[in-house]
């Protein structure tokens, strides 16, 4: 059972972006698999690395791009980025700690943030981009 279902509705129309947002998707949508599965907390872990390490991946992206295409949004952007990789390292460190549990909250909050930004900070930092003829 997907948690996020790709639709053109997320789709920035920044193809390298879309890319990586779908390989998002698919990160998070196969921990929470792994959630429902109940697997072990070093799977989950395994897995939550997986999507930390990817997220990072993606953000380095997206902020090279900023910095190329001089985005005046960028230092917003790059806090929400920042915002979201301090929570999911926090809860990283307390699952192996043995402290914290991935849970459906969790999930709803990865859920949440993505499309959220995609819907309001990555398609705003698109419709720049594709004004400077990126596509």
């Amino acid at each position: 059972m997907s948690l996020i279902t790709w639709s053109d509705q997320l789709s920035v129309g920044i193809e390298e972006i879309d890319q990586q947002h779908q390989k998002l998707v698919q990160l998070i949508n196969g921990l929470h698999n792994h959630m429902l599965a109940g697997d072990a907390a070093d799977i989950m872990n395994k897995v939550l690395d997986r999507v930390i390490e990817y997220t990072g991946f993606h953000f380095k992206t997206e902020e090279q791009l900023m910095l190329e295409y001089d985005y005046p949004d960028s230092a917003t952007h790059k806090h929400e980025h920042n915002k979201l990789v301090d929570t999911a390292v926090d809860l990283q460190q307390k699952l192996k700690s043995g402290n914290a549990h991935i849970t459906m909250e969790t999930m709803h909050f990865l859920q949440d943030w993505l499309q959220h930004h995609i819907l309001e900070s990555d398609k705003k930092f698109a419709k720049y981009l594709s004004s400077k003829g990126l596509h």
